[in-house]
């Protein structure tokens, strides 16, 4: 026990030093950082959805600016795919070409061969290609013929996409967004950060300054202790609840599956950590679920604000455990 609680304490800290390696850059969004970190440490994968100019991008490469080389665990490799409609699949998962000199085929892999994956403007390329990266998303591998080519243990896709325009996109599909752990939305400044970010130009600036806080070793122990989070059973019963609640739910056309369930509680884990706790509370699953949720539904009712309609479905949930 005393050992969990040593590691927890480390993952905790190295939160923190990434929090705070982030505020750097990101003035003013304290809470979207940490739901940001919290997808790192459960190990998922985080779409970022809002309009150009909020720093969807400049974030995603901070986060590889402060994850860096360790003496044991080698280099952290950042990659940044740009995507357009002209993209085919084998320009993200890499390809078999042919060896004249060996005389047989070598596998070149691609850009989703890294720890840290920034595809930029992910619907703006065709759903044949977005589909290349649902087999690497949520299995850590990528098959190219007979042969299955396995990723490294710290993988982390930061997804971004602009939900304004209209013109030359392709929405992802629901199988695709079932692959992210949460969607992030960062949202405008106040307007003291936003004259901060004058003043100081933070991604031109301070970014590339940056030092390192941690390497893949700490990430990747990071995240065993967020499996070790304790999380009642009366709060997983909660999480199916809200699940169970969203298939019935007149409004909504197609409900969460299992999976999202799971991802809610994996979520709440490693947000405890974030926080500096060693266990879940109800209000982790009322400010994760939309965050975890929403994006995994179908409405028929395009009136509904998914994200109140998800918190007061936890909220009614959580109401109805017995303490």
């Amino acid at each position: 026990m005393e050992k969990a609680s040593s590691e927890n304490r480390r993952a905790q800290a190295l939160s923190e030093r990434l929090i705070e390696g982030l505020a750097r850059v990101i003035r003013g969004k304290r809470e979207v950082l940490e739901y940001l970190v919290t997808g790192l440490l459960a190990g998922g994968h985080v779409l970022l959805e809002d309009v150009p100019g909020l720093g969807k991008t400049t974030l995603a490469k901070t986060v590889a600016r402060l994850i860096a080389k360790t003496p044991r665990g080698g280099a952290v490799v950042f990659r940044r795919i740009q995507f357009t409609p002209d993209l085919l699949p084998y320009d993200i998962t890499g390809v078999d070409i042919f060896d004249p000199g060996n005389r047989r085929f070598v596998f070149r892999p691609g850009p989703v061969f890294s720890n840290i994956l920034l595809a930029d403007e992910i619907n703006r390329t065709t759903p044949k290609v977005q589909s290349a990266l649902l087999e690497v998303m949520e299995e850590a591998q990528v098959t190219v013929g007979n042969k299955t080519h396995r990723l490294d243990s710290l993988f982390f896709v930061i997804a971004t996409q602009n939900p304004v325009e209209t013109e030359g996109i392709y929405p992802l599909p629901l199988a695709q967004l079932d692959r992210f752990l949460m969607k992030l939305a960062i949202g405008y400044p106040q307007a003291a950060e936003e004259l901060s970010i004058l003043q100081d130009d933070p991604s031109a600036k301070i970014m590339p300054a940056l030092k390192p806080v941690c390497g893949k070793a700490e990430i990747v122990a990071a995240r065993k202790s967020a499996e070790g989070v304790y999380c009642d059973e009366r709060l997983m019963r909660a999480a199916v609840a809200v699940s169970v609640a969203t298939r019935r739910h007149r409004g909504i056309e197609l409900g969460c599956s299992p999976r999202a369930s799971l991802m809610l509680v994996k979520a709440a884990r490693a947000y405890a950590l974030v926080k500096g706790r060693d266990y879940c509370i109800d209000q982790d699953l009322v400010d994760l679920a939309p965050l975890v949720m929403a994006h995994r539904l179908r409405f028929k009712d395009l009136r509904i604000d998914p994200g109140k309609l998800l918190r007061e479905m936890t909220l009614n949930e959580l109401a109805r455990i017995d303490y």
